[in-house]
C-alpha cells in the first residue's frame, strides 16, 4: 500500500505505549498516527499536582495534536472528521463513544480490550483476570459497537499467567503483546482482507471499576483464591489487613497445600514464616504472603518486612468478605 493508514489514537494509560512507539518507528509505512485524543490532565500522587498522562507526554514529544475533551460532542466528532482519518484506534480511553463518532473514519473504530473476550468485559479486565484466578489472557482486537466491549473480534494475542504474575506484571506482557497483533492484523485490514467474528455473547461476564474496598480478604477462602486476589490486585487498590492497629499491605502471594505448615488451625491464623514468606491459615491450604508493607513504607520482601515488624505465631488476622468482581450482566455504574 503506497499510502499509510491515518490513524488517530484515543488512548489514556501507559499500556499503549508500545504499541504507539512502534507505530511511530522507523520503516512503518503501513500506518501513520496523526492525531492522539487523551483523558484531561489529573491530579495524580500524594500531593495532588495535575499532570499530563503518559499518552499525551508521548503524543507532544513525537509533535502530534492532541486533544483532551472531558465529553467527546459534536465538536470533537468534527474534529475527528477534520484529521481525516482512516481508522481510529482505541485503547484504555476511558470515554463512551457515540455512533456518530465511531462511524466517522473511513474504515471505522478498532478497540484493543485487554481480555479474551467476550470474558471481562468492562473496565477491570487484567486486575480482573489475575484475580480470578485465570491462568492465560490476552489481547483482542475487536471493532467498537455502541454496547459494552461487545463488538466483533478479529484476532486475539494470547498471555500465560504464571501463578506469582500480578496485574502489574500482566499489563507489561499484555502492552508487549499489542505489537505482534498488530503487526499481523493491520496489513490485512488495510487490504480489506480482515474478517471479524460476532463474540459469543451468551459466555460474556463483565468486570467494573475497582474500589478500595476491593482489597478486603476473606481467610476462609481457599489460599489459591487468596492468592490470586491480592495478586491481581496489586498495585491498586492492593489488599491489606489490619495488624496491630494499622493495615498491613500484601504486594505477593502464592499457595501452599494443605498440610504444608503442620495442622492448620482456625483461617487468618498467623502460622509462621519459611524462608520467602509469611505463612498464613486458610479455609483450603496455607498462603504464603511473599512482599509486605506498612503505611508510608516500601513494599519489602516478606523476609526482610518481619525482620522490623514481626508477626506473632498465633496471630488471627481479620477476615471480610470479598467483594463480587465479575458478574453476567454489565455492573451499575454506582459500584
Amino acid at each position: 500500500m503506497s499510502v499509510p493508514l491515518r490513524i488517530v489514537f484515543l488512548g489514556s494509560d501507559a499500556i499503549a505505549l508500545p504499541l504507539l512507539e512502534w507505530l511511530a518507528g522507523p520503516g512503518r509505512p503501513l500506518a501513520e498516527v496523526v492525531a492522539v485524543y487523551t483523558q484531561p490532565d489529573r491530579a495524580v500522587g500524594r500531593g495532588q499536582k495535575v499532570q499530563p498522562n503518559a499518552i499525551k507526554t508521548w503524543a507532544l514529544a513525537h509533535g502530534l495534536p492532541v486533544w483532551q475533551p472531558e465529553k467527546l460532542t459534536d465538536a470533537e466528532r468534527e474534529q475527528l472528521a477534520a484529521f481525516s482519518p482512516d481508522v481510529a484506534l482505541v485503547m484504555a480511553y476511558g470515554h463512551i463513544l457515540r455512533d456518530a463518532f465511531i462511524a466517522t473514519p473511513r474504515l471505522g473504530t478498532l478497540n484493543l480490550h485487554a481480555s479474551l473476550l467476550p470474558k471481562y468485559r468492562g473496565a477491570s479486565p487484567i486486575q480482573t483476570a489475575v484475580a480470578c484466578g485465570e491462568r492465560e489472557t490476552g489481547v483482542a482486537l475487536m471493532r467498537v459497537v455502541r454496547q459494552l466491549d461487545a463488538g466483533p473480534v478479529a484476532d486475539v494475542e494470547r498471555v500465560p499467567i504464571a501463578p506469582r504474575d500480578t496485574a502489574l506484571d500482566i499489563e507489561g506482557k499484555l502492552a508487549a503483546a499489542c505489537v505482534p497483533l498488530l503487526a499481523r492484523a493491520l496489513p490485512r485490514f488495510a487490504a480489506g482482507e480482515l474478517e471479524f467474528v460476532e463474540q459469543a455473547h451468551a459466555a460474556a461476564t463483565f468486570c467494573r471499576r475497582l474500589v478500595k474496598d476491593d482489597g478486603a480478604l476473606d481467610f476462609a477462602a481457599p489460599a489459591t483464591a487468596l492468592a490470586a486476589r491480592i495478586n491481581g490486585l496489586f498495585p491498586w487498590p492492593a489488599c491489606a489487613v489490619e495488624h496491630a492497629g494499622q493495615p498491613m499491605k500484601f504486594g505477593l502471594a502464592d499457595a501452599l497445600p494443605a498440610g504444608a505448615a503442620g495442622e492448620s488451625p482456625a483461617p487468618g491464623t498467623v502460622l509462621g514464616a519459611d524462608a520467602e514468606g509469611l505463612l498464613i491459615a486458610t479455609g483450603t491450604g496455607v498462603l504464603r504472603v511473599l512482599r509486605l508493607q506498612r503505611p508510608g513504607g516500601k513494599m519489602l520482601a516478606a523476609t526482610e518486612f518481619l525482620r522490623g515488624f514481626p508477626v506473632a505465631v498465633g496471630t488471627v488476622l481479620p477476615s471480610k468478605p470479598f467483594p463480587p468482581l465479575v458478574a453476567d450482566q454489565p455492573f451499575r455504574r454506582t459500584q
